[in-house]
């Protein structure tokens, strides 16, 4: 393991607090009772305070001196004072404990009261502190000069989703989108709660990949030697569930799609479904509405959000328009009675890349999410999709050809989506087998799987249901005005973290490895460019990094390219 120069001298402060008889990692419990914010908003003078963070400024002045400690709400100033802190002739837990051998990023314990400088800035003097847990690894905090220029921030996206624990130290602001995601959630449960509806879960690893069209991921289990598939969606065990006398279940799922990635997908993620006997999706619709009308509220205080440079509005009602309509609308076309045939000619005609795998679900799904769905800012319901669209849905009940289903959109992207459920056993095995022929056609988000189980319990009956679905990661983008679903997410999906050199390289040549890096793929004039270094230097460079494998130099049809090993 190479460790750069701040990591070693951090080791050796370590070996140097164990010879002073501290221990750099305690096991005792440290009686916290007081927070930043907590002090900040009921000051009083000289209270006494026991309080615990991070160290996050040393601003050392001979015998006294001001820091900053970060804790779980904010951060506070601490004051140190030698003679305070080591009241005898011992000086060596101020001297060199504090002074010497605490870096940024440790976790300290302090006891202390509260006043304010004569700035009147909220203080804490400190009386006794504790080292809790030294950093071996600098915090990659920002830099600000003396006339207020900040420089270093930590704010390249991939490191930032990689190390998301360095992220939430020195850019406290992230915390507060997850503390929203929270109240998202806990206001969701209390909408549906308050309405009488039972908090359930079901099988995260499934024989049958089934309740939605999506390609899954796969796995074995040893024990019982079968194939078994993460989920893709949880709607056939809410819907066994409703046939098993339940008259309202939902649950927060993770599911899992073996699907691309860019900013409004991640394959893992958190989709909410909620079952309701005795309804239909006109009734969901009115739901729906009012439950993100509520969520908006609890979540911001208010109904109105910014989503980039859009305003969008919360406030129920909102917008209906049918597929046809929408469809026809945007591009002239009439969707309305046209055969596979008609369709493929018609999204053909409108620069839509279409295949022979594609049926008629396909096809106006291509020609709306390509023409249409972009357009809709406002929450509006899409409505009564084509039944080749929608194998789990009831057939509408004034057009056998339409479905009763609606989604809902919001800037450009679907965000909800909902049926009358098909409680028709005939009918949803005829569906079924639709499926499996455009499976066998080569549409890989067709299922192809006939789920008997599922059938079976439909024969025992399941009353009219409506069900929803919401995807609870790009609802929580659009309520905290982030662009992509991988800030709203803890830990998202990253490719493997590329290895850094093991050997010791010069300046020209890490300057020259950081733009491959950060390029993955550059073709070598390009980089010769950006390098910016002679022709002499930039020969010894390129060699010197093909030499110890750490680049390639590929040949291709389109010119020279360069890669990291």
């Amino acid at each position: 393991m190479q460790l750069s120069e701040q990591e070693i001298v951090r080791r050796e402060k370590l070996d140097k607090l164990r010879a002073l008889g501290i221990n750099p990692y305690p096991a005792d419990l440290f009686p916290v009772d007081n927070y930043s914010l907590k002090i900040k908003e009921n000051y009083e003078e000289g209270k006494k305070v026991v309080i615990a963070g991070r160290l996050m400024r040393k601003k050392i002045q001979g015998k006294a001196s001001f820091a900053e400690l970060q804790d779980a709400e904010g951060r506070i100033q601490i004051y140190f004072n030698r003679d305070e802190i080591c009241p005898g002739d011992d000086k060596v837990l101020y001297n060199d404990v504090f002074k010497k051998l605490l870096d940024l990023g440790d976790f300290i314990g302090i006891e202390g009261e509260l006043f304010k400088t004569q700035v009147g800035e909220i203080s804490v003097k400190v009386h006794s502190f504790k080292l809790l847990s030294k950093a071996l690894k600098p915090l990659p905090l920002p830099k600000t000069d003396a006339e207020g220029n900040t420089y270093d921030e930590f704010n390249d996206p991939e490191l930032r989703y990689r190390q998301r624990y360095a992220d939430l130290v020195v850019n406290p602001h992230v915390k507060d989108v997850f503390v929203k995601r929270t109240k998202l959630f806990n206001a969701m449960r209390t909408f549906f709660n308050n309405s009488g509806y039972f908090e359930v879960e079901t099988p995260v690893l499934q024989p049958i990949a089934g309740g939605a069209s999506a390609r899954p991921f796969m796995t074995h289990h040893n024990s019982l030697d079968i194939p078994l598939y993460m989920r893709i969606a949880n709607e056939l065990y809410l819907k066994r569930l409703i046939v098993g006398g339940f008259d309202g279940v939902y649950e927060f799922s993770k599911n899992f799609r073996n699907e691309g990635m860019d900013r409004t997908h991640n394959p893992e993620f958190t989709a909410m479904e909620i079952y309701v006997a005795y309804k239909d999706y006109n009734w969901m619709m009115e739901f729906t509405e009012n439950l993100l009308e509520y969520c908006a509220l609890q979540v911001n205080g208010t109904t109105d959000v910014t989503f980039g440079e859009h305003e969008v509005s919360f406030k129920a009602p909102y917008a209906r328009v049918t597929m046809a309509d929408s469809i026809k609308h945007f591009t002239g076309f009439d969707i309305t009675g046209k055969n596979e045939d008609e369709l493929r000619a018609a999204a053909i005609e409108m620069g839509i890349e279409v295949d022979s795998s594609m049926g008629k679900g396909k096809l106006i799904d291509e020609m709306f999410g390509e023409k249409c769905e972009g357009n809709y800012i406002q929450p509006t319901f899409i409505t009564d999709y084509p039944k080749e669209m929608s194998p789990l849905c009831k057939e509408h009940r004034d057009n056998p050809e339409l479905t009763e289903r609606f989604e809902l959109m919001i800037c450009g992207k679907e965000v909800a989506n909902a049926y009358s459920e098909l409680n028709d056993p005939i009918d949803q095995r005829e569906r079924f087998e639709a499926q499996l022929k455009l499976a066998e056609r080569g549409d890989d988000e067709a299922s192809n799987f006939i789920d008997e189980d599922f059938l079976r319990a439909l024969e025992y009956g399941m009353p009219p249901t409506s069900g929803l679905g919401i995807g609870m990661d790009r609802l929580i983008m659009y309520l905290t005005n982030n662009q992509s679903i991988q800030e709203v997410l803890f830990f998202p999906q990253m490719r493997p973290e590329k290895k850094a050199p093991s050997v010791e390289l010069n300046d020209e040549e890490k300057a020259v490895y950081a733009i491959i890096e950060k390029a993955e793929k550059i073709a070598l004039g390009d980089l010769k460019t950006q390098s910016g270094l002679s022709n002499k230097k930039w020969d010894k460079t390129i060699k010197g990094l093909t030499k110890n494998n750490l680049a390639n130099v590929n040949k291709t049809e389109e010119g020279l390219f360069v890669e990291l090993v």
